[in-house]
């Protein structure tokens, strides 16, 4: 369907000529009866058009009936936010004048999934498929408008007249147009037909553009599609719909059960937190035109619940007593889980309770199992009342927390988190991996189920700190000092990281030997996160406006900053050494070499751990590449400290930079590291047993993780960054020449003892020159790199002539000669 856009004209006309008044003006009526028929030829025009389409509304043309007339002696009525009606097969909703203008949230989620047809992660029950803000309007003609709310821009006090100028420029569109049938019987409400909206497909009710792309949504078929239940609620109202749709890219066609919930949002909304860079939390954000009368400021405030003292509380609570909240945090449970997981799930969700306790809540968050249908028939997983945990029956190894908000204030109302049934698969995989050296529990292929229930503990805290608002801390896990790692006593009482929401999932690092237990090697709730909550949900009954508290949150980060564990990093920052994904420790140097000597340990064993009865070899193949893949994080995470670049976050008031240089000194550890574990062939990686009985090639095992080192080390970022760093730093940068000597002599330490040159290293050497000769065609940009390059490329091929004839074994001396030719037809 093609967009339809409205103008608003006002129209003068100079009737000075004729003897009349100057200025005439058509009547108000007039003018609102040709707004309404434009409207309605738009509309009409539109949908002949596109035949296939559905009307944005409905086509009523006739002026409304009495109340009686249309709504009959035997419709079926259901009262709440709106009164909703059934005339035979026709719903009407009746809108009472006060929700007029009243901001609704719509949610619309899978209720039922269709079969055959899911993506990846899309098309399972409880899926959110569109999420928007809508108005209902009284217009002309006897006409209810629906438009569609945004809340992107904002103009401040309605006093001032940049908020007219804004107001003129954001003109919400309307989405849809219905005829009034009827006026309630004291001329409070109007009631309206919406059986053809619902019935068809609109991207306000039901799939939002993104939504229909990825899951391949075509046109819809009206015959194959019906309403099936709606529900009204004092505060909400939920629609069950059947619809059946073609798919956009073959001719099936596929069945779904859809629940849309229209949510009545706060009048006053709640009060928004300003967020700041240096605490982790999503935000909503709006354009502001009034802040800087200089200019324009982009506003960001959190997510987050809205928790408040109850009234008779107040005192308490500033007297820094724990109280109640007003309304809890509820999360109830998916009936479809395994009950053996039920208790698990739950923790996870009220582990929380003691960082809401440093927020001066006590109870503020709740976990229950979702009501039997005999119980409650009208509770629903998919009413938007309720926040869940809703278990996804598939292959897909994830979870997820994603979380609905009220825009206008960043209030978050629900939240279904997704928990996908494989995740416990990847569980399994990752902790014997990372925990099996020091875990007897973690050395066979089925867990038992208090050690998967830990695990699955651990990822549901996760998935619900990010339902409380809270985005990753990628950094957190970095502030831990290595040795504190295997310090049984003190991972006790402080965990390997300081925070949940980092991807620091399990210690790696420590030994058999340092007898750690679960508590010390699966991450868990820290000190980051309890101050993480504290900073958003802290009520400040005292500080009158949300401007006040910048301040005042400001005074109070800057005091917790100066203890290190409560630092958050953005898993935005690329550069930075100490933000990364699936790391631990304050130094990924020793860490990793920790981590190496467990997969040593580990590799030998798998064999016996991954042994089924009557099964063959594919568990072995799989944990086997588990092990690959950590040994090539743990590489990933060294190779980070080449060129990188410290960024820690501060306001003006706190001393320091902002950013630091990776010393030279930790740069030429990390490069050692690399000359010893990856330069030098990892030999202790290809176990004989295990490559006879998965077939894997040796040769590519390794070859796959030296070309990942080489090409992050000889990449035009790496380079550029260690020209600009030396630019800047001068000294205490690591030179680029001196980067691209250390590197060299790495690459050709044979040619110094005359030694052979195995076949792991001969690869090595020749992609080693493959790169840097890629490198030196390519001079863009490269300042003082394009130079060093150029000339490490003459000094290898003088290298290479003189040790050519001292080499006694023959494939060394056919390696070298191919480079030496090689590098001779370079121009």
């Amino acid at each position: 369907m093609r967009s339809i856009v409205i103008l608003i004209l006002t129209v003068t006309i100079s009737l000075k000529s004729f003897g009349q008044n100057p200025i005439v003006t058509a009547p108000p009526d007039t003018t609102a009866i040709l707004f309404g028929q434009i409207l309605q030829d738009t509309i009409k025009r539109d949908t002949t058009e596109t035949p296939s389409s559905v009307p944005a509304g409905n086509m009523q043309l006739t002026a409304p009936s009495k109340y009686y007339s249309l709504i009959k002696p035997n419709a079926i009525t259901r009262k709440g936010l709106f009164t909703v009606h059934k005339v035979d097969d026709q719903y009407y909703f009746e809108i009472p004048d006060s929700l007029l203008g009243r901001d609704l949230l719509v949610v619309s989620r899978i209720a039922q999934g269709a079969a055959g047809v899911r993506q990846e992660y899309v098309g399972y029950a409880g899926d959110q498929i569109g999420n928007t803000i809508i108005r209902f309007e009284k217009g002309p003609a006897h006409k209810i408008f629906l438009r569609r709310i945004s809340y992107q821009d904002n103009a401040g006090d309605s006093t001032n007249s940049m908020f007219s100028a804004v107001i003129r420029s954001n003109l919400q569109p309307l989405s849809a147009a219905f005829g009034i049938g009827a006026y309630s019987p004291r001329g409070k409400g109007s009631v309206i037909d919406v059986t053809d909206y619902i019935n068809g497909s609109n991207d306000i009710f039901f799939f939002s553009a993104a939504s229909r792309k990825t899951m391949h949504i075509g046109s819809i078929l009206s015959n194959m599609s019906y309403i099936k239940d709606i529900k009204s609620y004092p505060l909400n109202l939920e629609i069950r719909t059947i619809k059946t749709y073609n798919e956009s890219t073959s001719d099936n066609t596929f069945t779904l059960e859809l629940n849309t919930s229209l949510v009545l949002l706060p009048k006053k909304p709640m009060r928004k937190r300003f967020a700041d860079r240096r605490v982790g939390y999503f935000t909503e954000r709006y354009t502001d035109y009034d802040v800087n009368p200089q200019g324009v400021k982009v506003i960001n405030y959190i997510k987050r619940w809205r928790l408040e003292p109850k009234p008779e509380d107040m005192a308490a609570y500033k007297r820094g007593e724990l109280v109640e909240p007003q309304k809890p945090i509820i999360y109830y449970i998916d009936p479809a889980t395994p009950k053996k997981w039920v208790p698990y799930l739950e923790q996870g969700i009220e582990d929380w309770q003691v960082a809401f306790e440093k927020a001066g809540f006590k109870n503020a968050i709740q976990a229950r199992e979702a009501p039997s249908p005999e119980v409650n028939p009208d509770w629903s997983l998919e009413d938007s009342r309720h926040s869940a945990i809703v278990y996804k029956p598939s292959a897909i190894a994830n979870a997820a927390g994603p979380i609905i908000t009220d825009p206008r204030s960043g209030e978050i109302l629900e939240s279904h988190i997704n928990w996908y049934h494989n995740l416990m698969s990847i569980l399994h995989d990752w902790y014997m991996v990372q925990c099996g050296a020091s875990d007897v529990r973690a050395q066979r292929m089925k867990f038992d189920d208090e050690l998967m229930g830990e695990l699955i503990r651990s990822v549901a805290a996760h998935e619900v700190g990010h339902s409380l608002g809270l985005t990753h801390n990628f950094g957190a896990s970095s502030t831990v000092p290595v040795e504190k790692l295997r310090d049984r006593a003190w991972l006790e009482e402080n965990g390997h990281t300081p925070s949940i929401m980092d991807y620091a999932r399990f210690n790696y690092v420590a030994q058999p030997q340092d007898s750690v237990t679960e508590r010390g090697l699966i991450a868990r709730i820290g000190k980051y996160d309890l101050w993480a909550i504290e900073y958003g949900y802290r009520y400040y009954p005292d500080i009158p406006t949300s401007e006040n508290e910048i301040p005042f949150l400001n005074g109070a980060i800057v005091e917790k900053m100066k203890d290190q564990q409560l630092w958050f990093a953005s898993e935005f920052s690329t550069d930075d050494p100490r933000v990364q994904t699936e790391d631990i420790g304050d130094n990924a140097m020793k860490a990793s070499e920790y981590g190496i000597k467990n997969l040593q340990r580990i590799v030998p064993r798998l064999n016996a751990w991954t042994y089924v009865p009557n099964e063959g070899y594919k568990n072995l193949n799989q944990l086997y590449n588990g092990v690959t893949n950590q040994y090539n994080y743990y590489l990933g995470h060294v190779m980070s400290y080449i060129g990188g670049t410290y960024e820690t976050i501060k306001s003006s008031e706190q001393i320091g930079p902002v950013y630091r240089v990776v010393p030279a000194t930790l740069q030429r550890e990390a490069l050692n590291f690399l000359n010893k574990n990856i330069f030098q062939p990892p030999m202790w990686l290809l176990d004989t047993v295990i490559l006879a009985r998965t077939g894997q090639n040796a040769s590519q095992i390794i070859a796959q993780s030296q070309e990942l080192v080489l090409n992050s080390l000889l990449s035009y970022n790496t380079l550029t960054k260690l020209a600009e760093a030396e630019a800047l730093y001068d000294t205490r940068a690591y030179r680029i020449i001196n980067y691209m000597d250390d590197l060299d002599q790495m690459m050709w330490a044979e040619l110094n003892t005359l030694s052979t040159i195995t076949v792991y290293r001969r690869y090595l050497q020749r992609y080693y020159v493959d790169k840097l000769i890629e490198l030196s065609k390519n001079t863009t940009a490269l300042s003082d790199a394009d130079a060093v390059i150029k000339n490490k490329l003459g000094e290898i091929k003088v290298r290479l002539k003189k040790a050519i004839p001292k080499m006694k074994d023959s494939m060394t001396v056919f390696h070298l000669k191919y480079l030496d030719d090689k590098l001779s037809k370079l121009p």
